[in-house]
């Protein structure tokens, strides 16, 4: 298997000097996630390779692809309208703030988003050339949103991941860009989709649910007949790198005459990307507050803050820039003495090696970003520690909070929150920071980047397996010829249907999915088929099941097997239950009602349901989790069962189930041919009381007991239609071939009838 790895830029960049083309390493998070991995398989990576090809003639441009391509890399060459347009423009000027909740600094113009387009489809072009359909492709981060379906649509079976490294923001958030719709579709290219945190993940599925109304079950979303799954993958660092590499000569010299340069003061270190989602400001502001309210720290703390240039161009970046120079020097200004300045500044990039020492000399690491989809920083500093000692506070709002509690987690805009968790960490005994950052240091040594590239593509192989699977069970044409053939051959045939969500598309209410002219049309016409009987096996009451198709001739079950009823006789109960038990279950329900808005209870003769459709997508699954507990715990020495259905927690006997009740029909005859269809996990009794040789299909791609799936409710009531048509030719064959002389004698019976009429 070859990996194509995509992103905006190549881990190569390429500048135009006067003395010809350079070719230098990138920067950044994904690179340094990655990078490992494309060193040492076999891959290659795809991006823009940081010259515009405004600069180049064709010759350079030949050149640059020859010299990159011996290093696995395919530069996708861009012009420097369109990089203005697409990159500083919609990505930094759209997605960047809006993903990171700064809708104050978010502009979405039109004309931006075409550029972006535009980029995509140039990403996409290039991909064209170079794939082949066993490739796996994996698409990185915000720049490339709409690429995974670009390339679907091209090559539908290819094996496609997709990763964002930034935060996927709010359903709230998301709401307030213009082309969300488009963007989420272009994601759902993907078979996998990976997010550093499950927060981010549960703001996708909810977006994806209310802006394109596809529902998900389990992380896993139903585009068309393709499954797509959704995951945390919390990207890791190079850990053995950091650990061998802070013991390097040259690192501890440079440690070594740091600490001799600033004496026996502890030491604060911050380091960031000149950017206002990175808080750093707050933080100066914490640590001169720190020295004003404690005046026993001036003198004995040092801040070491580095922030490397970045969009200097941009207004609100020069504006954040010169806040902070203005800070260091109020700070510097009203705290230094002879022993030297409170913040030592430095505004520039740093070698990797100074960094280090930077992160071994540190007594405290201040990580506090307003918002960041994971934060490398925090990892790096942690792994660099091999003596254990040193104090990591880190913002909730870091992706790395999720994963590296044994910090001092804050709140990066509350002043108090940060001055308090700089005095503990000054006053943290080293035995405490060692047990710390053991732990920490233990959960980065296993979740390494290599780890994290080639869990993904682990699972990426995992969901196209599951996809083969799931297509393998698909109800295809040589099923339905096959299908079609034993109905028409079949003289005694059953029919058993589930109503909600398989007769009728799931409504947000029970009364709102009262059967049209079409389900009561085509329900009577089968019934009429000869030798056919059709019963439906429903989970409604089964006086709503009476009031709509008691005028018909087919055969009823109620409430999940409970009551029965035969064409044209009265309702029959299968097991006696009395209602006492409802007086110790209502309470329950009527609790989670009150703290779950849109959540409502029905109630059945011998059953309860809790019913969540309406309720806030964030909170269906852990209210429902929540209220599945409770119940199991309450009825576990009661004859009751709680069994889920599509967004419905309902309470029955445990004696009753639709199998057994569909078993009254399925005993009554020898029949030459079942169907049975049904879309929730209410329907599984029912698959399970088929003969080998029924035909039962469930609605949805999710694992069943059924022979095969079909991908939407609209798919079973096709599948109906077609047995009425084969009823019709077989019919109409009947009597094609009735012999001559039958057909005379038919003739004839008819004329002496109509004779005797006149």
């Amino acid at each position: 298997m070859r990996v194509v790895l995509v992103s905006n830029r190549l881990p190569v960049s390429v500048e135009k000097k006067k003395t010809g083309l350079i070719y230098i390493p990138s920067a950044g998070g994904l690179v340094t996630g990655i990078e490992k991995y494309h060193a040492t398989t076999n891959s290659l990576w795809v991006g823009w390779p940081g010259v515009s090809s405004d600069k180049l003639t064709r010759e350079e441009q030949t050149k640059i692809r020859k010299k990159l391509r011996s290093s696995h890399n395919i530069p996708v060459f861009l012009p420097q309208k369109e990089i203005e347009s697409y990159y500083n423009g919609f990505c930094n000027g759209a997605l960047w703030p809006l993903f990171h909740y700064f809708l104050q600094y978010a502009k979405f113009e039109k004309s931006q988003w075409e550029s972006y387009v535009r980029v995509n489809q140039a990403f996409c072009d290039t991909l064209l050339k170079t794939l082949s359909p066993d490739d796996t492709v994996w698409i990185h981060d915000f720049q490339l949103m709409l690429l995974p379906q670009m390339l679907r649509e091209r090559m539908p079976k290819l094996t496609i991941g997709f990763f964002l490294h930034v935060p996927f923001p709010s359903f709230d958030v998301l709401r307030v860009l213009p082309w969300r719709r488009e963007l989420l579709r272009g994601m759902l290219g993907a078979d996998l989709i990976g997010f550093h945190t499950y927060d981010y993940v549960l703001h996708f599925l909810r977006s994806v649910q209310q802006f394109l109304g596809i529902d998900h079950e389990l992380g896993q979303i139903m585009v068309g007949q393709r499954m797509v799954k959704v995951d945390a993958f919390p990207l890791g660092i190079d850990y053995d790198r950091f650990t061998q590499t802070v013991r390097d000569p040259a690192v501890l010299k440079t440690t070594t005459k740091l600490r001799k340069e600033l004496g026996d003061k502890k030491v604060i270190l911050s380091v960031d990307r000149l950017d206002y989602t990175k808080g750093i400001a707050e933080r100066l502001r914490a640590f001169r507050d720190l020295l004003k309210k404690h005046p026993e720290y001036r003198g004995k703390v040092t801040l070491i803050l580095v922030v490397v240039p970045s969009r200097t161009n941009v207004l609100h970046y020069k504006s954040m820039k010169k806040e902070i120079d203005e800070l260091v020097g109020n700070i510097n200004g009203a705290y230094s003495s002879f022993e030297g300045s409170p913040v030592r500044y430095l505004y520039r990039s740093l070698p990797f090696q100074y960094l280090l020492s930077l992160y071994r000399l540190a007594d405290i690491a201040l990580v506090t970003p307003h918002r960041d989809g994971m934060n490398l920083v925090a990892k790096e500093f942690v792994a660099s520690r091999v003596d254990g000692k040193g104090v990591l506070i880190l913002s909730e709002m870091a992706g790395a909070a999720k994963e590296l509690n044994e910090a001092l987690i804050v709140n990066p805009v509350s002043n108090e929150e940060l001055v308090s968790a700089l005095r503990q960490a000054l006053q943290m005994p080293e035995r405490e920071q060692i047990r710390r950052n053991t732990v920490m240091q233990d959960s980065l040594q296993r979740r390494h980047a290599g780890w994290w590239a080639e869990y993904f593509l682990e699972r990426l192989s995992e969901v196209k397996q599951l996809q083969s699977h799931v297509q393998g069970q698909l109800f295809t044409q040589a099923i339905r010829h096959k299908m079609s053939a034993d109905f028409k051959k079949a003289s005694r045939k059953l029919f058993l249907l589930d109503y909600d969500g398989t007769l009728a598309p799931i409504m947000e209410t029970p009364g709102e999915a009262m059967p049209n002219r079409t389900i009561l049309l085509l329900l009577k016409r089968l019934s009429a088929i000869p030798g056919a009987e059709v019963v439906i096996v429903s989970g409604r009451r089964y006086q709503d099941l009476e009031t709509w198709f008691g005028s018909l001739s087919i055969g009823l079950i109620g409430e999940h097997g409970m009551w029965i009823r035969r064409a044209g006789e009265e309702w029959q109960q299968m097991e006696q239950v009395g209602n006492e038990w409802k007086d110790q279950v209502r309470p329950t329900l009527e609790r989670f009602v009150d703290s779950t808005p849109g959540s409502f209870i029905e109630e059945k003769d011998t059953t309860l349901a809790w019913h969540y459709r309406r309720v806030d997508p964030a909170l269906q699954q852990a209210r429902s989790r929540e209220l599945m507990g409770i119940l199991t715990g309450l009825l576990q020495n009661l004859p009751f069962s709680v069994r889920e259905g599509k967004k419905v927690i309902e309470v029955k006997s445990t004696n009753i189930d639709k199998g057994r009740a569909a078993g009254v029909w399925i005993a009554e005859k020898k029949w030459d041919f079942i169907f049975a269809a049904g879309d929730d996990w209410t329907d599984e009794d029912l698959f399970l009381a088929l003969p080998e040789d029924a035909y039962s299909v469930k609605v949805g791609l999710m694992p069943s007991r059924a022979r095969c799936h079909v991908a939407g409710q609209p798919e079973i009531i096709d599948l109906l239609r077609g047995f009425l048509a084969s009823a019709r030719t077989q019919k109409a064959a009947v009597r094609k071939i009735l012999p001559i002389s039958r057909r005379v004698k038919t003739i004839a019976g008819r004329s002496k009838t109509l004779k005797r009429k006149k």
